[in-house]
């Protein structure tokens, strides 16, 4: 009673009442710690530097909650699926964790609208609302523990706004493929990725190259190394014409 009548309050008067009605409309809960949660909307371009010049972001909290997403979505998919493989569950959990579905899934329940940045250019923008909600997870379990983000995450979030069973219809994952591939075919494979020369510093680019055999073949330019080289070897499987089973 007194944790709601307390939220009642920060919520009509206190200095964070924008935050505290956010996280309650995008979430359904009430912050005990509201510093975590504003902590988490703050991208490394946005970050406050300390006097001891340490700069403060939502990268550790982002850190913190990759760990926590990965861990209720390998523990959701071991219950829902009983009767598959590791290399199932693994497939579908990358797809349910990549750095897009995330970035959907913020966009989606209204989290970009909180996110405090400084980069303003759309290939920027990419990637940085799926940070803050790894980030977000974080920052709930921190204040409201693991039984909590999980009930959070499966029974709210996923089940409100991802198709599970048409992800797993959709393959994504092309480089885990196209190595399958390679070593079922008994071909030699190696991909390269690195910073493309042409980028400026707060939008960089990365440049990948597929090589089988000796011989270079799909190219694949992204925002990150992991979208570069799925890039990279989609476009490999469709100039060799494999057939993906």
């Amino acid at each position: 009673m007194f944790n709601y009548i307390s939220f009642l309050i920060n919520v009509s008067f206190g200095k964070d009442k924008y935050y505290y009605r956010g996280m309650n409309r995008i979430f359904g809960l009430y912050p005990n710690n509201i510093e975590l949660y504003k902590l988490a909307l703050i991208h490394k371009s946005a970050s406050i530097v300390l006097d001891n010049g340490m700069a403060i972001n939502n990268e550790r909290l982002e850190y913190l909650g990759d760990a926590i997403i990965e861990s209720v979505v390998s523990d959701m998919l071991y219950v829902d699926y009983p009767y598959e493989n590791e290399g199932f569950l693994t497939q579908l959990r990358s797809k349910i964790v990549s750095r897009r579905t995330l970035n959907s899934l913020a966009e989606q329940i209204g989290l970009d609208e909180y996110v405090v940045t400084q980069n303003n250019t759309a290939n920027s923008r990419k990637h940085l609302y799926g940070d803050a909600f790894e980030a977000m997870m974080g920052a709930i379990y921190l204040d409201k523990g693991y039984d909590y983000v999980n009930r959070l995450l499966i029974n709210k979030i996923l089940q409100n706004n991802l198709d599970i069973e048409e992800m797993n219809e959709t393959e994504v994952d092309y480089k885990s493929r196209l190595i399958e591939w390679c070593q079922k075919n008994k071909k030699s494979f190696t991909i390269q990725s690195k910073h493309s020369e042409d980028y400026t510093h707060s939008d960089p680019q990365f440049i990948a190259i597929v090589n089988i055999l000796g011989k270079d073949y799909g190219y694949g330019i992204g925002s990150s190394k992991k979208e570069a080289e799925q890039r990279a070897a989609q476009n490999t499987i469709k100039e060799l014409n494999i057939t993906l089973t």
